[in-house]
């Protein structure tokens, strides 16, 4: 099963928070660990990633916090999965050359990059700026059922 790792989804959760503040806000790292439910053992760490990764600037000291480095549609969820999960792939063939003894035949390899593709694509589209849209409208996700045949 695809899924991102629990840091991937604190680091959103806590750009998410900032977005749903004018920019420039600066909030302690304290009310986004409140507000988005993340735990303190793991917040430290997930806000000095996403520094390094120049997706926040912190401020130490007693007036300090966190804040966006840049504006909200210029981040994608493509690149914090990136950036937290590095190369992902919903098979290993797609990435991997000789990974697989059927790879010049293999009917199946097609249409697992044509889902990482897909999947891709519609990481880069959603910016923080739309989630902050969507937090701020009161919309949360959509759960699809499939049902078996």
């Amino acid at each position: 099963m695809l899924r991102i790792n629990r840091q991937t989804d604190y680091a959103v959760r806590v750009l998410l928070a900032l977005a749903k503040h004018p920019p420039g806000t600066r909030l302690s790292t304290a009310e986004v660990r409140e507000e988005m439910l993340i735990p303190k053992s793991v917040s430290l760490r997930v806000v000095a990633d996403l520094a390094k990764g120049e997706f926040i600037e912190t401020f130490p000291g007693r007036d300090g916090g966190i804040v966006l480095s840049r504006p909200i549609g210029e981040i994608n969820l493509y690149q914090v999965v990136r950036y937290f999960e590095g190369n992902f792939a919903v098979s290993e063939c797609i990435h991997q050359k000789g990974f697989c003894p059927f790879e010049t035949t293999c009917p199946v390899q097609s249409k697992w990059s044509r889902l990482q593709d897909l999947i891709v694509n519609e990481l880069k589209k959603i910016t923080f700026a739309e989630l902050r849209d969507d937090a701020l409208a009161g919309k949360s996700a959509e759960i699809l059922s499939v049902e078996e045949e």
